[in-house]
């Protein structure tokens, strides 16, 4: 499963103020853990997935949608996603033309990427945040209960997301996932990244993203704002860092040429 570092992270590639976060959760004796690797899938997982009928969007096989995220006042991506929705293969399409080609753990880019330090992160990242409902029950995935002490924890299902040793770029990452308790959708997730910071910096300032405007593809509701933010433990979500919209979002059948290398690309 391809997690990747999250938002703030990303803000850090993007503007001075925002810093990557990260810490992993030890069980205790009162805390149920249940490792989506053995043969029963999580039942908070699959609540979220079937509310936001993975069903339906598996059996379609790839995904496309322009996605538009903005930080500190600043244009941080501007690009088309196509994605198999088995999450194997993606390409991002920058309005420049350049682009970035993934390959489960494989990622090939243009040569006239800007930045290249970011382009694993970019490879994974956006993808995992508008996946990440139909990725819950992945193998390596390890749910455990989450105290909820927020002011509104009484409107959501909460639960705390972590991952097995060995588990995509950065097995390390964690994420606090928010169901709306009316709906069973994906509203919030909180998270560290450790994929360019480490452990030790991302613990030091966790972040979030909240899903709005959800709008119905063929049957599929899809987010169509993300907006990210601060968060910390017992008070959740603080000052907005930025945000994320997304447009034109429809199936798609893909050809040979929709995840083609061109000669001159660079591996990463």
């Amino acid at each position: 499963m391809k997690k990747i570092a999250t938002t703030l992270l990303l803000a850090a590639l993007i503007v001075t103020g925002c810093k990557s976060n990260e810490e992993k959760e030890a069980t205790t004796a009162d805390t149920t853990v249940v490792d989506s690797t053995a043969t029963e899938k999580n039942s908070f997982a699959t609540t979220v997935e079937n509310a936001h009928q993975k069903e339906k969007f598996a059996a379609n096989e790839a995904v496309k949608f322009d996605i538009q995220i903005i930080f500190g006042g600043k244009e941080r991506m501007n690009a088309t996603f196509t994605t198999l929705t088995n999450s194997t293969q993606s390409v991002i399409e920058y309005k420049d033309g350049s682009k970035i080609v993934i390959n489960n753990d494989k990622v090939a880019y243009s040569p006239t990427i800007a930045n290249e330090d970011a382009v694993r992160f970019d490879a994974y990242t956006w993808n995992y945040f508008f996946l990440l409902p139909y990725k819950l029950n992945d193998p390596g995935t390890i749910w455990t209960a989450y105290d909820n002490k927020e002011n509104d924890a009484a409107d959501y299902l909460t639960e705390k997301l972590t991952f097995e040793s060995g588990t995509g770029d950065a097995p390390d990452d964690w994420y606090v996932v928010y169901a709306n308790k009316k709906t069973n959708l994906l509203e919030k997730a909180a998270y560290i990244v450790t994929l360019m910071g480490g452990k030790e910096a991302a613990e030091k300032n966790p972040h979030a993203i909240k899903y709005e405007d959800y709008k119905e593809v063929d049957g599929v509701p899809f987010a169509t704002k993300w907006i990210f933010a601060g968060w910390s433990e017992g008070t959740g979500l603080s000052d907005q860092l930025g945000e994320a919209t997304l447009s034109n979002i429809h199936f798609v059948k893909v050809n040979a040429d929709t995840f083609k290398i061109g000669e001159d690309f660079k591996t990463k």
